[in-house]
């Protein structure tokens, strides 16, 4: 796969049209600094593209933009965002980075899928007692608070919009044991998983594999070329076993409401 060509077509089909589409805040008749979505639960900066002399004056103004709002947000720093300080410059500005993650991208039809181990079996998610099950693998899965406020909003977008984005959980026997989601971005090449987990006791047994597999099947059943993921340390190993390629690190930084 050539990284650097999926790289450039993730950050225009993404970044720039995709993730953060139809939100931005340009002025008129110059080409917009950054992108930026705003939802009930979650607001972001989705890309940049600043330089030395603006990027302290488009980090005040979005501060400024986004402080209505009474909510924590995000600006979302991917490694090859300009300028070079830009992390400094976000920390300046009263920003708090989290922990790096690894963005990775597989070539759906290069990818090694697997099915689930004996005694497991993988549901789609449609209702509220299926985001329920969803809700508590996550609580156990990462050690980051409740999931439920998530969990509804994963439920309001499976009732709106299922054509972009399907739920999945694990199950053994009565017992959900992981979970993800896929979301279908309509017009690029791309799909991308999010919030794959597996509680702690059922890890190592290749279930969180098969979880991947599963929806990887589904982005290939739609057409889509490319599978990306936001990739925490623990499951980057898995995911490069499978197929998946490193082409760039991904940091939140959080402002505080």
């Amino acid at each position: 796969m050539n990284t650097a060509a999926v790289l450039a077509a993730f950050d225009e089909q993404l970044r720039r049209t995709g993730e953060g589409a139809g939100v931005e805040n340009p002025e008129p008749g110059r080409e917009p600094r950054v992108l930026s979505t705003v939802q009930p639960e979650w607001a972001a900066v989705t890309w940049s593209s600043l330089t030395e002399q603006d990027a302290d004056e488009v980090i005040a103004a979005q501060v400024e933009r986004m402080a209505g709002l009474k909510l924590d947000w995000e600006w979302k720093y991917y490694s090859y965002d300009t300028p070079a300080d830009l992390p400094d410059r976000l920390r300046a500005a009263g920003f708090a980075d989290e922990e790096p993650e690894t963005l990775m991208v597989a070539a759906l039809d290069e990818l090694e899928l697997s099915g689930p181990p004996e005694g497991v079996r993988i549901e789609q998610v449609t209702d509220a007692a299926g985001i329920d099950r969803m809700v508590y693998v996550h609580d156990l899965a990462f050690a980051d608070g409740s999931h439920r406020v998530w969990g509804d909003a994963l439920l309001r977008q499976l009732e709106s919009a299922p054509e972009e984005v399907s739920a999945f959980v694990a199950m053994a026997g009565d017992e959900p044991i992981s979970a993800g989601r896929i979301n279908f971005h309509a017009g690029t090449d791309f799909a991308s998983i999010w919030g794959g987990g597996t509680v702690p006791q059922w890890r190592r047994r290749g279930i969180f594999r098969a979880v991947v597999s599963h929806r990887a099947r589904q982005a290939i059943d739609r057409g889509f070329r490319y599978l990306q993921v936001d990739a925490a340390p623990t499951s980057r190993p898995i995911l490069a076993r499978m197929g998946f390629h490193e082409i760039a690190t991904t940091v939140p930084f959080i402002h505080h409401a």
